[in-house]
């Protein structure tokens, strides 16, 4: 027995002991979130905003003061860097697996969240991606793997619609970044383009650290398109537009969603107006807590929103709510209650068909006039 026990009466040690079992059985439990993005690098801007999403989350559930199993949980963020680097992500993801989280958000980028699902779904831990639209994810059959936002399947064919049937184009020409997200919406575009009749001249590949795009740009103005789609981010799709701007090219520029983001004008100044893009979810202006986010947000980091943080932020929350479906912090049973989700939240309801993509899925196709992000369609799929 404990020397100090031992001294007291028989009373006066129970009464030591039942404090001590007590305390240690309502002790602050702290529960670990994970979240991956790109904190460094030309989409560090868009990484950042991404984890400012779930941060703010976590932070107004800490102090609601949140209760698992009658026990007082404390959420923490174990925030890691992808770098948009496929090798990272995984190194990333084993490391908060290692950690102890029991559920992650991320990547943005399809090319990190792709190779890290197969880490999370080994370890049985709950994945949600707030920006990654490569359809592969969640074909890739794993339990682990969600998403809420809509994919390149809708967003590819929801950006041919608009050059086919608004800008009547019937001659295009495509230009990737070669990654997981830049060549599978270029894929998906050219596609739906070819099924509609229209012609595509060519398909070009670059990278996603590509700074001059003169040469290719070039060959694209000899053609001549009505068109021209770029798959990739605002890092690289901005400077695109410019030097097209800089060349004469005078054809509409299609892009995706990691073009469309508020850093855009800066990336591509005057030519951002010839820039049509997409969001393959519901348009900020339209989400239904999109306003009262907005003023939340900008009240705690001092900046406008780029794109992703209303998806990491409500991601933060359908993780708790299976947490207080389960009245458990366990991955396993967090990860059980996943597939009945049906969450209402800031970017409208949230429910998962059985591969882990939303049921209801939109598209917002958007325009800049003098720079200005400005919503034309939302597009329902």
């Amino acid at each position: 027995m404990n020397a100090v026990l031992h001294k007291l009466s028989p009373i006066g040690a129970a009464t030591v002991l039942f404090v001590a079992m007590t305390t240690t059985a309502f002790a602050d439990q702290i529960v670990r979130i994970g979240h991956f993005a790109p904190l460094t690098g030309m989409s560090a801007h868009v990484g950042k905003d991404d984890q400012n999403g779930a941060r703010l989350a976590i932070e107004e559930i800490n102090a609601k003061q949140l209760v698992i199993g009658g026990q007082k949980v404390t959420l923490e963020l174990d925030g890691q860097d992808d770098a948009a680097d496929p090798k990272t992500g995984t190194v990333v993801a084993q490391k908060m697996v290692d950690d102890g989280v029991v559920a992650v958000i991320g990547s943005d980028m399809s090319s990190t969240t792709i190779p890290a699902a197969r880490i999370f779904s080994d370890a049985g831990i709950v994945q949600i991606s707030p920006g990654a639209t490569n359809p592969d994810y969640t074909l890739l059959g794993y339990k682990t793997a969600f998403r809420v936002v809509g994919t390149d399947a809708q967003q590819g064919p929801a950006l041919a619609d608009y050059g086919i049937k608004v800008l009547k184009a019937k001659t295009v020409a495509i230009v990737d970044d070669s990654t997981s997200y830049g060549q599978g919406l270029a894929s998906q575009f050219e596609k739906g383009v070819k099924a509609q009749g229209a012609t595509v001249l060519s398909h070009d590949a670059t990278n996603d650290k590509a700074v001059d795009f003169r040469s290719i740009l070039t060959r694209i103005k000899g053609e001549n398109p009505d068109v021209i789609m770029y798959g990739g981010e605002d890092a690289t799709g901005g400077p695109f537009a410019k030097q097209a701007a800089q060349l004469g090219i005078r054809a509409r520029i299609l892009a995706g969603d990691g073009v469309c983001t508020e850093s855009l004008a800066e990336l591509a100044g005057t030519a951002t107006d010839n820039i049509v893009c997409s969001e393959a979810g519901m348009a900020l202006s339209k989400m239904p807590g999109g306003a009262v986010f907005v003023e939340k947000y900008k009240k705690r980091f001092q900046q406008p929103i780029q794109i992703y943080a209303p998806y990491s932020y409500d991601a933060v929350y359908i993780i708790v709510d299976a947490m207080k479906r389960a009245n458990s912090t366990n991955p396993a049973k967090i990860l059980a209650e996943m597939p009945s989700t049906n969450y209402k939240g800031v970017i409208g309801d949230t429910t998962f068909d059985s591969k882990g993509d939303l049921q209801h899925g939109v598209i917002s196709v958007f325009y800049y006039k003098k720079g200005e992000k400005t919503l034309i369609d939302v597009m329902k799929m």
